[in-house]
């Protein structure tokens, strides 16, 4: 009874062993023959094995598709909308400074001179103006609408105030005024009088006095009358053209 019992078990063994055998064969499609007959744990080792590979091949190939799917990009046309796309970015960026932030300018005419030289090449502050206004002495930039011209000017007189010029010097409400921006060299040079004298003016309550710092070859408030605030697009002014005269005025 022991013997045959012992016997039975053995060739139970033997019979898994050639059937997992069988079963590896068949997974491997004939590629890889066993060297030794394979016990259950290794077979099932082995399924979960090919299993794992089997869905891992998968990922692979979306992998591989996702790449090719990305890969426009480096073509001639995705090159082309890659260029407008940053072309489009640039001009918006542009619109919204020259619109919100900075004006472009270039001085015409000596009335600004020395302060500003003709054919000087800058900016002007439309941040500024909107956040701070306008204050004495400010550079701005005026629009004439009638003659659809721009001119560079300096305020000198405010809303409500009263301006006046005796002996070639400035008085608002009476006080008299220094003009320290004004280059004495170049006043001292002219030959007769550099600033002639104008009667008291009251400004209105949106109104401002404006002239240039070239006194006797400026056309301003003493030719156009005061400038209304509205006809005022901005103030101060950056040159950055010539080199030699780079640097900021009443920012």
């Amino acid at each position: 009874m022991n013997r045959y019992e012992d016997r039975s078990a053995s060739e139970e063994t033997e019979d898994l062993g050639f059937l997992s055998t069988q079963v590896y064969e068949t997974l491997t499609s004939g590629k890889e023959e066993p060297k030794a007959p394979m016990s259950e744990t290794q077979v099932l080792e082995t399924m979960t094995r090919r299993g794992e590979e089997a869905k891992e091949a998968p990922k692979e190939a979306e992998e591989t598709e996702e790449e090719e799917e990305t890969s426009w990009t480096e073509t001639a046309a995705g090159e082309v909308l890659l260029f407008f796309r940053d072309l489009g970015i640039c001009m918006a960026l542009v619109l919204i400074m020259i619109n919100f932030v900075i004006r472009p300018i270039q001085v015409r005419g000596s009335s600004m001179y020395p302060t500003l030289q003709n054919g000087s090449l800058g900016v002007s502050n439309l941040l500024g103006y909107n956040l701070d206004g306008i204050k004495r002495f400010d550079i701005v930039i005026v629009y004439l609408e009638d003659k659809k011209e721009y001119l560079v000017k300096r305020v000198v007189g405010l809303p409500n105030e009263t301006v006046a010029y005796i002996g070639g010097k400035l008085y608002v409400n009476g006080e008299m005024m220094e003009e320290d921006f004004l280059d004495q060299n170049y006043r001292d040079s002219y030959e007769g009088s550099f600033m002639e004298d104008v009667a008291p003016v009251t400004l209105g309550s949106d109104e401002y006095f404006c002239l240039g710092d070239n006194r006797p070859h400026s056309t301003d408030s003493r030719y156009y009358g005061p400038f209304a605030g509205d006809k005022i697009l901005s103030k101060g002014v950056f040159i950055f053209y010539p080199f030699s005269a780079v640097g900021v005025e009443t920012w």
